[in-house]
């Protein structure tokens, strides 16, 4: 957590005053709507997460956010196609992901209530955290304000897009199919592993044990599809969507570097060690999953 912190507080700063471009009297005012609707759901979060033990508040957010944010940007600026088409890409991704999460059971009429990610679980055993007040401390520094943070900065590229005069081009539509295409990737990867889940889930339920069941199943975690050449095909396509979400910026001629790429940077770093994470519980529980990763790379389809 200290480290994600660090390079949120450093490394944005640096770029913006590095790089640029440099917030207009639009922007600024943008950006404070948007700050105050991230420290709201910041301090739901925490408080709602306290107060009922279920972390995954911010979760049920995650995917929401976004489509806030990036309506807001292209409202307030002016509706133009470059912001609308990036509203839109926001919208489907949030839409595609919101469903994925509550078939799992994560929204319930009471909001405060719903399936929990069982990674916050294993993560509140942990050594670190057997004092109660380091655990709020956590889910106070990393779960609600910095997810919260991360998630306004994955959307800076249209806040930065928003001062561009350059029409809607070539680059821009090169971006939205991409994005379009990771988009249905991660779909596809989802859906592959919602089915192979079910499917074992299902027979185990019927008093066959994991052994017992038919390859793959016998495995206990899904080596099929996508899933057969990366052991995250949904992470390494969350990671691309907002890697070509940064695109905008560029097609709006803020240069190649500019200082909202930090959101995409940010988001892979987090999903190295949400990604480790996984696979130490997965490791944990499944004998051959060891293998698995020694056979199969972690993100791309190659080595």
């Amino acid at each position: 957590m200290a480290t994600l912190l660090a390079l949120s507080l450093i490394v944005c700063p640096i770029l913006y005053f590095a790089v640029g471009p440099a917030f207009d009297e639009t922007q600024l005012e943008v950006l404070k709507l948007l700050g105050i609707i991230a420290a709201c759901s910041a301090a739901f979060c925490f408080i709602v997460g306290e107060a009922t033990g279920n972390n995954s508040q911010m979760d049920k957010l995650w995917s929401l956010l976004p489509i806030v944010y990036t309506w807001v940007i292209a409202f307030e600026g002016g509706m133009n196609t470059r912001l609308v088409v990036m509203a839109v890409l926001a919208t489907l991704w949030g839409a595609r992901l919101t469903f994925n999460f509550a078939r799992k059971g994560a929204y319930k009429l009471k909001f405060w209530e719903g399936v929990e990610d069982y990674r916050w679980a294993v993560v509140r055993s942990g050594p670190a955290f057997k004092s109660r007040w380091a655990w709020a401390a956590f889910d106070l520094g990393f779960i609600s304000i910095y997810q919260n943070a991360l998630v306004l900065m994955t959307t800076f590229p249209a806040l930065v897009a928003m001062r561009s005069d350059k029409p809607f081009g070539w680059m821009d539509v090169v971006a939205a199919l991409l994005m379009l295409a990771f988009i249905v990737w991660e779909t596809v990867a989802d859906e592959q592993q919602w089915r192979f889940q079910t499917r074992k889930w299902a027979m185990i339920g019927e008093g066959k044990r994991l052994e017992e069941l038919p390859a793959p199943y016998n495995k206990g975690f899904n080596t099929t599809g996508l899933w057969s050449r990366s052991r995250h095909p949904n992470y390494f396509a969350e990671q691309a969507i907002w890697v070509c979400f940064y695109l905008f910026s560029i097609a709006a001629g803020m240069g190649v570097v500019n200082w909202s790429v930090i959101g995409a940077l940010l988001l892979v770093v987090l999903f190295q060690g949400s990604s480790s994470l996984a696979e130490e519980i997965s490791g944990g529980k499944y004998p051959e999953y060891e293998q698995y990763c020694q056979n199969t790379p972690r993100f791309l389809f190659f080595k």
